[in-house]
């Protein structure tokens, strides 16, 4: 394994376009990315990843995770991919149901703003990854995406019947879920560097191939696995960011279901945990997220010493807050109650690192390209004191960030400022 401090350099949008255009110029694949808080850094980036459909066991491998003796957090590489919401899959999905690639490099920016190249083989830094990060071009492609709302009255038809539900005791809580569909031109990659340079989401993520293309601007950790250790950190509860957040512990809906959605994580990780290790470590925190604040809490466990990472997926995945409680139930009548298929919306996207460890999102606030057509899935969990109205609403403000998204402005290519130049 190597590792080259690079210093100084461009944002992690910044060097991602100049990664775009590099690949571009060198007919390779497309760089992906991690970026907002992964593995303890702020951006995690795969120069060029040839990804392609994946199994949907065995994609993401556990490992162990290991720290040098520096004590820094070390990435060098590994598999980065997605899973897509398992339930209702069409017999011909838009993207592949799974899909991913592995890279032995990665380009990482720690917490402090330092870049640094790492790889699980010896080779040297190439002189223009470097550049990519010291001088990074801006002049990338434009992109533009058309956006259709879904049917407001399917939306409520599906919440009325949730709550239908809860009366008969058939459920406690769910997550019913609609879709925002478009259509899209331009480069996707640009269009998630704009996005996650205006919005700054804690768990973005990107990939690309000739199957489309996954921009994931999540705020919410689905699994953390290093060494032993699990986390996972569930979302429930929202309010718009121009509200006070005090409004939001206030809340008896909010907290209700944000307490419900805790105990189905800590039954979830409790099917592979060693016995008493299960701990609620944060209870009901308010954080801010692109366009709402959320409540936050989260739940740690010891796995066990065989507990493979398919083991592990198939005691918690699908993440809990994009389900219900019980589970099983919920997620056997959310088929009926919503219209369309999920696809990776509310499935997971994130990175197993055969040196750093497994750290997977929960694929919300994420869109998905395929072909010239593009779609964003949003929802919200429903209780018992649930308005339909307001849960339309919620829908809404969770969409609002991206949908209110325009490409920046594009500075002139270096190339044609050099060539206008006078002599």
């Amino acid at each position: 394994m190597r590792m080259e401090r690079l210093g100084d350099g461009g944002s992690p949008a910044q060097v991602l376009r100049a990664l775009g255009v590099r690949a571009r110029d060198l007919g390779i694949a497309p760089p992906a990315a991690l970026t907002g808080t992964w593995f303890g850094a702020a951006a995690v980036i795969a120069p060029s990843l040839a990804t392609s459909p994946a199994p949907v066991r065995g994609t993401f491998t556990r490992t162990t995770g290991r720290i040098t003796d520096e004590d820094r957090p070390l990435i060098g590489g590994g598999w980065i991919g997605y899973l897509a919401y398992p339930d209702r899959v069409p017999t011909t999905p838009a993207l592949p149901v799974a899909a991913g690639g592995w890279t032995d490099v990665v380009l990482r920016l720690d917490d402090t703003g330092c870049w640094w190249y790492e790889t699980l083989t010896d080779e040297p830094c190439p002189p223009d990854l470097a550049a990519a990060v010291h001088d990074p071009d801006p002049a990338v492609p434009d992109w533009r995406i058309d956006w259709t709302p879904p049917d407001r009255a399917t939306h409520r038809h599906g919440v009325e019947q949730c709550l239908d539900a809860i009366r008969a005791g058939e459920v406690y809580q769910a997550c019913v879920c609609t879709r925002f569909t478009g259509t899209w031109s331009g480069d996707p990659l640009a269009f998630f560097a704009d996005a996650v340079e205006t919005t700054r989401p804690n768990r973005a993520a990107y990939l690309q191939g000739p199957w489309g293309a996954v921009a994931s601007l999540s705020p919410e950790l689905f699994l953390a696995c290093h060494r032993d250790r699990v986390e996972s950190s569930p979302i429930k509860g929202t309010l718009p960011l121009h509200r006070d957040p005090a409004d939001l512990r206030a809340s008896v809906k909010d907290v209700a279901e944000n307490v419900m959605i805790v105990d189905l994580v800590r039954n979830d990780l409790g099917r592979v945990a060693e016995t008493g290790t299960v701990t609620v470590t944060d209870l009901l925190g308010v954080h801010p997220a692109p366009g709402v604040w959320h409540l936050v809490s989260t739940v740690a466990a010891t796995l066990g010493p065989d507990v493979t990472a398919d083991a592990l997926l198939d005691a918690a995945f699908p993440p809990a807050s994009v389900t219900g409680c019980p589970k099983l139930r919920a997620r056997d009548l959310l088929q009926d109650w919503e219209e369309l298929p999920r696809g990776v919306y509310c499935g997971t996207v994130g990175m197993a690192s055969p040196v750093a460890g497994l750290e997977l999102n929960v694929a919300i606030r994420t869109v998905e390209f395929a072909g010239n057509e593009c779609a964003l899935g949003v929802g919200g969990g429903i209780t018992i004191d649930s308005d339909p109205d307001a849960e339309w609403q919620e829908c809404l403000d969770k969409a609002a960030s991206i949908l209110q998204l325009s490409p920046r402005t594009r500075p002139v290519p270096r190339a044609a400022r050099t060539a206008g130049a006078p002599r």
